[in-house]
């Protein structure tokens, strides 16, 4: 009522400008993974250059149960889900270890300036995985309505408002999905009417659902165990194509009705498609642990390989002294200027030459990490912001750096929470941060924290 009343006495140019201001204030919002756009980059203005002496003030604090799902942000509203074990239930020391472990997994909303818990809905979750903290996705928030992802595949369309649950889906139950080995991790996407999802069921490998009933409206696909990666939808030759990135292959969809437009094969060792694909013009990225890089040319029928590593088709690529290229586990690289940046498989910051995949530096700092031997799995993720970067690492400090091809440029950095999670062998957080209101708003296994990052 009160913005229409102050529209309606506006004068015309006083009119636009105040539409402009309303709408960069309407996309001040991290709604889904990787942000509005889905591509990890952060286009807010007024934000600090370097942090003050101290760190940059904490807004709030609020204690929440573990897990590695990053929050969203949308309007006055934090969105968060966590994992609370049950009475006598605990998780097994070791990553690997597959414990039957009894708990309940729970979506939570917090008011976005105080941190206070608005609602909760809790249900029980059985984890049989390896690294069974909790649930590993961002929740999706368009429309007020709220979607989300658990570890063992309980999915969830909620009110935002109010927690109320509108429609909901088991994946094991309803499409006799895959368990995979590290839970389900494939971060949902809303495309239009469509929640489209990783499911990993018989010739039901992704999933399209009608976004406000749950009904399901295409499944395509067919593998072994579905992987990791969240679908992706990209702009490929003037063409929408929805990417699929699954351990047998890569393939684009038609995002309408699942319709396979092309499929180029690789196996990728232990399941592990992780990372979001990158394009880059008519190119292709893609970047696995074991299997190393892979850049694909999409002209044509079918895809090229423009390059990739020599432990393409398998081997020993992840051991320290051979990783090639680019040997990413879970951050999203970014391809800038001709050149790729990204976190390998040993916590080394990497610049490759775009072209060829050649390595032109690597640097061991983002990581929290000061030299070698570097720890494995070493994670940092990164958030591209006015030409520099935000890099959130594994150790809990926020670092705003430059990378270019002349190498990485720390230009300040503070601690911003305790790792704690212990199943990599050491204390890390291993949970993708959210960027709005001019805050980042990041988690542990204990609580969220949000902190201002505004000039």
């Amino acid at each position: 009522m009160l913005r229409t009343q102050v529209l309606r006495g506006c004068k015309p140019f006083a009119f636009l400008l105040l539409l402009i201001v309303l709408s960069t204030a309407q996309a001040d919002e991290w709604p889904q993974w990787l942000g509005p756009q889905r591509d990890g980059v952060w286009r807010e203005t007024g934000i600090l250059e370097k942090f003050p002496e101290g760190g940059p003030k904490v807004r709030w604090k609020t204690p929440i149960g573990a897990g590695y799902a990053g929050p969203a942000v949308v309007g006055d509203k934090v969105f968060i889900t966590d994992r609370i074990l049950d009475e006598g239930a605990k998780n097994p020391q070791s990553g690997f270890a597959k414990n039957v472990v009894n708990g309940k997994e729970r979506i939570l909303c917090l008011d976005e300036a105080s941190g206070k818990i608005l609602w909760k809905h809790e249900y029980p979750a059985t984890y049989e995985i390896s690294y069974p903290s909790g649930p590993r996705c961002t929740p999706v928030v368009k429309d007020g309505k709220v979607y989300t992802l658990g570890a063992v595949g309980d999915l969830f369309c909620l009110d935002a408002a109010t927690g109320k649950v509108l429609w909901s889906k088991n994946f094991p139950k309803e499409h006799e999905a895959v368990m995979p080995l590290w839970g389900f991790a494939g971060h949902p996407l809303l495309d239009g009417d469509q929640l489209i999802c990783l499911v990993g069921g018989p010739n039901a490998l992704v999933v399209a659902y009608h976004k406000d009933t749950g009904k399901e409206l295409w499944k395509a696909l067919n593998a072994k165990e579905p992987g990791y990666c969240p679908p992706t939808i990209l702009t490929i030759g003037g063409k929408r194509q929805l990417i699929i990135w699954h351990p047998e292959a890569v393939a684009a969809l038609d995002p309408e009705t699942g319709k396979t437009l092309w499929t180029h094969p690789w196996n990728v060792q232990a399941a592990l498609t992780v990372p979001t694909p990158r394009l880059d013009g008519d190119r292709l990225l893609l970047s696995s642990f074991y299997n190393g890089s892979k850049l694909l040319e999409l002209k044509g029928d079918a895809p090229k390989v423009v390059w990739e590593s020599k432990w393409a088709k398998g081997g020993k690529g992840e051991t320290p002294t051979k990783t090639d290229n680019l040997h990413a586990i879970m951050p999203t690289p970014f391809i800038r200027d001709g050149h790729i940046y990204g976190i390998c498989s040993y916590g080394e910051l990497r610049c490759l030459k775009l072209d060829t995949g050649e390595r032109v530096w690597m640097d061991l700092r983002a990581t929290g990490s000061q030299k070698m031997p570097t720890e494995r799995w070493g994670n940092a993720f990164l958030i591209e912001h006015e030409g520099k970067f935000f890099i959130f690492n594994e150790k809990g400090d926020l670092i705003i750096a430059k990378l270019s091809p002349q190498g990485y440029e720390e230009l300040s950095r503070a601690h911003i929470l305790e790792p704690d999670n212990r199943m990599a062998g050491r204390l890390v957080n291993w949970s993708h941060p959210a960027f709005a209101h001019k805050n980042m708003y990041a988690r542990n296994d204990r609580e969220i924290v949000s902190v201002s990052l505004s000039k």
